[in-house]
């Protein structure tokens, strides 16, 4: 029985075999079970043509931008990211012979791996900040790992006790706007939340410290003296350890220096210190949770209870990419690197 559609490749390679073994067209299409047509029109083409490669490739429609043209419209994107589908095509077609219309711009976009996205919010980062985030890279770019052991993170988050949905969609009709299985409830503040301080390095977890009020100098020293100064003796015996802080005003009392060795830390650099990855591992288990804090007192608990189920691997690998993060800094030249 003939063979539907048209051959792979590797079928037609075998008809032109076949043929040039010498065997007839009737022979060839009953050893492979393609059609006596078949048989002959490839083997045809690769007499005229020397080709074996399917004819689908060739059907359809011609595309209207060719590599020439996807490379103009992939300057376009680089020049205005935030630039619209109407907004492309007019300016492609600027100076064309053949103009295309927005549909084709779309299938070309996607064609070429361009989607629309809404954008990450990161920290704006200035041209000074961007300058000094640079230099700290440079600075430490030939750390190994063995040196980055050498630190304790520290930092504060603050977890709310109730999230926000984001842009949720439903169904409904037109009179349905106030039913009460089309509503999103909402809490003025979160209904609440909770900040903790905690710290870690690559030998183990740190403590987390829940904060009942703001964190102010006082606070925070008394935060220093009661879990940070024991830590680091402990961990860290010979004083070959440093200890890393953020910019924050109430981080910056001399005699904090005076305890220990500080990281000097640039300003707007989230993204490269990886107690930020714990924070984030802490919400999505908070998320993950079967039963959800109702009140603060609960929050904090669950809170407490994540942070030290956190996995030795997890937090020894976020030390150990340090290196990895550095260069994204180096490569980025200061710029905001995904975290």
């Amino acid at each position: 029985m003939g063979k539907k559609g048209d051959l792979s490749n590797f079928e037609r390679g075998m008809v032109v075999g076949a043929r040039r073994a010498g065997l007839s067209i009737s022979q060839s299409a009953q050893l492979l079970g393609f059609s006596c047509t078949t048989i002959s029109r490839v083997y045809k083409e690769w007499c005229e043509k020397g080709k074996t490669s399917s004819m689908w490739q060739s059907c359809g429609r011609k595309c209207l931008v060719d590599a020439r043209g996807q490379r103009r419209m992939g300057r376009l994107i680089q020049a205005d990211r935030r630039a619209t589908l109407t907004e492309i095509t007019t300016r492609y077609n600027r100076g064309m012979q053949q103009s295309i219309c927005e549909a084709t711009t779309r299938t070309t976009l996607r064609r070429m791996g361009y989607n629309s996205r809404r954008p990450h919010r990161v920290p704006l980062i200035s041209t000074t900040n961007r300058k000094k985030r640079l230099q700290f890279a440079q600075a430490h770019q030939n750390f190994a790992v063995e040196d980055w052991k050498n630190v304790a993170w520290s930092d504060e988050s603050r977890f709310l006790l109730r999230h926000s949905d984001g842009r949720v969609r439903i169904w409904r009709k037109h009179n349905e706007n106030m039913d009460p299985s089309c509503l999103v409830t909402t809490v003025q503040a979160g209904g609440g939340g909770v900040m903790v301080w905690g710290m870690f390095s690559w030998h183990t977890l740190g403590p987390l410290v829940p904060i009942g009020h703001r964190l102010n100098a006082t606070a925070y020293l008394r935060i220093v003296s009661d879990h940070v100064h024991p830590f680091m003796t402990t961990m860290y015996p010979s004083s070959d350890g440093y200890f890393q802080q953020d910019n924050a005003p109430c981080h910056k009392g001399q005699i904090i220096s005076n305890w220990f060795t500080v990281l000097k830390w640039p300003p707007k650099l989230p993204d490269l210190n990886p107690i930020e990855h714990l924070w984030d591992v802490v919400e999505l288990e908070l998320r993950a949770l079967n039963v959800h804090p109702t009140n603060l007192h609960q929050l904090q608990d669950a809170i407490l209870s994540i942070w030290a189920n956190i996995s030795k691997e997890c937090f020894q690998h976020l030390v150990e990419s340090m290196p990895h993060r550095i260069k994204a800094v180096l490569k980025a030249k200061g710029g905001q690197t995904q975290y």
